[in-house]
């Protein structure tokens, strides 16, 4: 990891929040205590940071020097608040086509996506703040660059957005091959939500509850699912088809 990647020790770490700096996640010693990590803890809270404890070790692996316990690892972008880009779309005349990506892990497939999602002229991507990939400067790169050039909210949970999109007459749909109905028999030309779930468990069962419409990619060979990064763009590229994009 580049040394401007990350900033380290407790005091750095909090002015660097106070300061306004796009902090992807905040590690944490798990067994940090005292004042000044009090202190850290109130501002995480406070500006919404999100914080993973871990081993030492870890720690160390990204700098032997004395960190004190916590390193802020810096995003390459600014996130987007979907709630802000929701009004901004349809001021603007769009058809809105948002990505909506529940519990991806791998930041190869996160860049293969995100670059697809550039490609085909998606408005935003959706990932939850938890349990997820985010920009780093490796899902940056895998990207093409196509991170720094497309929006990306990073949201409470993939439910909440399901929901913050249909309240907003959005169409969702899931890419899910428990459905019956083939991914080309769905209507994408309302303003629409694609989600994509994780790589080995899919979309969570209640996001699937939530969603308008499921779609399957038809698999006729032996193994009994795409990569997602394959199959968000196979579903990408049918609402390019269906509204005649070119």
């Amino acid at each position: 990891m580049d040394k401007k990647d990350y900033i380290f020790g407790l005091r750095a770490v909090i002015e660097a929040i106070e300061a306004g700096r796009n902090i992807d996640k905040v590690l944490v010693k798990k067994d940090l205590n005292g004042d000044l990590a009090k202190e850290l803890y109130a501002k995480m809270k406070e500006y919404g940071v999100v914080m993973q404890k871990v081993p030492v070790e870890k720690l160390n692996r990204i700098t032997m020097k004395n960190h004190q316990g916590a390193i802020a690892l810096l995003s390459p972008i600014e996130y987007s608040r979907l709630e802000d880009l929701i009004p901004l779309f349809y001021e603007e005349g769009r058809n809105p086509f948002i990505l909506l990506l529940d519990g991806l892990t791998d930041t190869r497939n996160f860049g293969a996506i995100a670059r697809t999602a550039e490609c085909v002229g998606a408005d935003a991507i959706v990932i939850p703040v938890r349990g997820s990939v985010s920009v780093t400067p490796d899902a940056v790169k895998t990207s093409a660059g196509a991170l720094l050039h497309i929006p990306v909210c990073r949201e409470r949970s993939i439910l909440d957005a399901v929901r913050l999109l249909k309240d907003n007459g959005y169409k969702v749909v899931g890419a899910s091959e428990k459905s019956h109905e083939n991914y080309t028999d769905i209507d994408y030309n309302l303003p629409i939500g694609i989600v994509m779930g994780a790589e080995d468990t899919g979309i969570s069962n209640e996001v699937l509850r939530a969603c308008d419409a499921l779609g399957a990619i038809p698999i006729c060979g032996h193994i009994g699912s795409l990569n997602v990064s394959v199959a968000a763009g196979v579903m990408m590229y049918e609402v390019v088809r269906q509204r005649g994009i070119n």
